[in-house]
């Protein structure tokens, strides 16, 4: 009987391969929010929303749509100085605010972190009581030229809401506004819109979709270094990327990566360029993408067109290329789980009519870090032991007499 593994035999997968596009309408007017699996599963018009507040954790991350032309200063005054801001020495000393193009927890309004551990850019974090206190002002300049001032006054743990207050730079026109999390169950962001001044529910449930298409700040390097709009792909919380470059498309192989990188902007927008010699749209030749969607499942995607701002389409190649571990009876398997763990320790269930099975902990070098028997046939279980293990991405392996396989486990 022989049985398929990964990486030390031949890999079986289910592959469906399609020619997919997806489009951010004429001038990257749109964002599309697209589950690998099921398609586009959401959209809204870029220019719908000023601030987006982060729904879960303790980071307090709260984006501006620099996208839409926003531009956001963080100003040498405290929240008790509200009433003082001028813009004296701005443009020469306050630095300019931009998202993390690699984390959505890291916005426009989490930068200029200082020493203080609990320092969440805008505010300053209580661990006791999980409260958020404001203790920076902004001055923004929104996309129509227009200025104002803005601070962050809190985000309060018994309300579950942030409060935000803003106004001209003279003082007038003050208005305030607050978002809570709770409206918004299941999503990464509740948006909110400056001028209606209203909440916004604009995604889908974070766990509908994998990938972003949109326009967002990159930081390009040609013609020169500067942060430039861009039009790209953003993957989703808890989606994984990794890139493959130099190597045939045909025959890249998800199973030779043993690292998962989880910047948000893996895809991003640089596998494309514009040649101003010949004014056309080129691709990076030999570049896969790998993605390890929020079900699990890994996809190979290789970009293939971008209809620029005409249309804002972008065009890849899409093969759904999950491993399948099977033995030619179907009659045994190996499972791990849980699966990443942080325990120190996993569980392995075994389904085999074999007895003494051996399984052994492979590090990506091909080490045996552990090995043990298994002893009894049918369904049994084993514990392995993983303290001291590093964390990292290893091959659990059950071998036997006319039978070998394998999965993969993440210690943490």
């Amino acid at each position: 009987m022989r049985y398929v593994t990964l990486p030390f035999l031949t890999l079986l997968t289910i592959a469906t391969t399609a020619q997919v596009t997806v489009t951010t309408a004429p001038a990257n007017a749109q964002q599309t929010y697209y589950s690998l699996a099921n398609g586009v599963v959401g959209s809204n018009m870029l220019a719908d929303w000023d601030l987006a507040f982060e729904l879960t954790g303790i980071t307090g991350s709260i984006l501006l749509n620099t996208a839409k032309g926003h531009k956001l200063y963080k100003a040498p005054f405290t929240i008790a100085q509200w009433s003082s801001i001028d813009t004296t020495g701005l443009a020469a000393t306050w630095p300019q605010q931009h998202n993390s193009e690699t984390d959505w927890s890291s916005g426009a309004f989490n930068q200029g972190l200082t020493a203080n551990p609990f320092d969440l850019g805008w505010g300053i974090y209580n661990f006791q009581t999980h409260n958020i206190t404001g203790d920076s002002c902004f001055v923004m300049q929104l996309n129509g030229g227009a200025w104002k001032k803005l601070r962050i006054d809190a985000f309060t743990a018994a309300t579950n809401a942030f409060t935000f207050t803003w106004a001209n730079l003279d003082g007038s026109s003050e208005q305030s506004g607050s978002l809570t999390r709770s409206a918004f169950p299941g999503k990464n962001f509740g948006y909110y819109d400056l001028t209606s001044n209203a909440t916004l529910d604009l995604e889908p449930a974070s766990a509908d979709w994998d990938l972003l298409f949109t326009k967002y700040i990159g930081y390009v390097t040609q013609p020169f270094p500067a942060y430039y709009p861009v039009a790209g792909v953003l993957q989703n919380k808890l989606v994984e990327v990794q890139q493959v470059d130099n190597w045939p498309v045909s025959t890249a192989a998800w199973t030779d990566v043993l690292y998962w990188p989880e910047e948000m902007n893996i895809i991003g927008f640089d596998w494309k360029s514009f040649n101003q010699g010949t004014f056309q749209w080129e691709y990076v030749q030999d570049r896969t993408y790998f993605v390890k969607a929020r079900s699990g499942d890994v996809w190979k995607l290789v970009f293939t067109g971008y209809g620029g701002s005409a249309t804002g389409d972008i065009t890849f190649n899409s093969e759904l290329s999950s491993p399948t571990l099977v033995a030619e009876a179907g009659a045994e398997f190996v499972l791990v789980h849980p699966n990443p763990t942080a325990l120190g320790t996993a569980t392995v269930v075994v389904d085999s009519p074999r007895d003494g099975l051996v399984i052994d902990l492979v590090d990506p070098s091909g080490r045996v870090l552990l090995e043990q028997r298994v002893r009894g046939s049918g369904l049994t279980r084993a514990t392995m032991d993983l303290q001291g293990v590093p964390a990292g991405l290893y091959l659990v392996r059950m071998q036997g007499e006319g039978m070998r396989a394998a999965t993969r486990l993440v210690v943490e």
